[in-house]
């Protein structure tokens, strides 16, 4: 009688553990879904553009690469083609001749903060800082006011957000990633990754990288021939 009581009490106990385990495993689902879904799914940041039709823009997010940076633009010239070129402050500041032939070329500038931070590390006050001294210095240089911010590495929090509306800007991120900046990725990697995952509205993250101006030409024929028009952030929103 001992040992069933015995065994009834162990039974006990390790329905109530799983009970435990079982809701703490829910609890841990919610919650994960909760936070991807105000991180992914934020109505303040643009993952992709708004306008419903076969239309895909290009954004390259600049801090480095200059040597590639006039090759990328005799592509895109050939193909009269005009992207979105999200800058840093830093860059812009010692590169501002580079920047103005970018903009002269009729490419569309966006902030990329003015240093390569994580931003999700930073306060509302810092993120403020960043954005806004990026954008003193390039429209000091262009004589323009922008309206696209891209967060560098795509990392943001709520404040990063709030920062940016405040100063009139809209975040922008992006649905298609080349992950150019890898060593490993070569020009048929990147072709591989933009063209299985096209779809309207995309935006294409890039950067000034040698494989990635080799790989630009063919991309753009692909995207072309499945009927796609390429361009900036600003042609993908209403």
């Amino acid at each position: 009688m001992k040992i069933v009581y015995i065994r009834f009490k162990t039974l006990i106990i390790t329905l109530i553990a799983l009970v435990i385990i079982l809701a703490l495993t829910i609890l841990l689902i919610f919650r994960f879904s909760t936070d991807s879904k105000e991180t992914f799914i934020n109505d303040d940041v643009y993952y992709k553009g708004t306008v419903d039709e076969k239309k895909i823009a290009f954004a390259c997010n600049v801090d480095w690469g200059n040597e590639f940076i006039p090759s990328m633009l005799d592509v895109f010239k050939e193909n009269d083609i005009k992207i979105t070129f999200f800058v840093t402050g830093r860059w812009s500041e010692k590169n501002p001749e580079l920047l103005k032939m970018i903009y002269e070329d009729g490419h569309e500038i966006g902030n990329h903060g003015h240093t390569h931070r994580d931003y999700n590390l930073l306060n509302y006050d810092d993120n403020r800082e960043e954005i806004k001294k990026a954008d003193f210095i390039i429209s000091n240089i262009l004589g323009i006011k922008l309206k696209y911010f891209a967060p560098p590495s795509g990392a943001y929090n709520k404040e990063t957000i709030k920062a940016a509306n405040d100063l009139g800007y809209k975040v922008i991120m992006w649905s298609i990633d080349t992950i150019d900046w890898r060593k490993d990725s070569t020009k048929d990697k990147i072709i591989n990754r933009v063209i299985s995952k096209h779809h309207n509205s995309a935006i294409v993250l890039m950067h000034p990288k040698e494989e990635t101006v080799k790989a630009l030409p063919i991309i753009i024929q692909n995207l072309r021939d499945r009927g796609y028009t390429i361009g900036s952030i600003n042609d993908i929103m209403k």
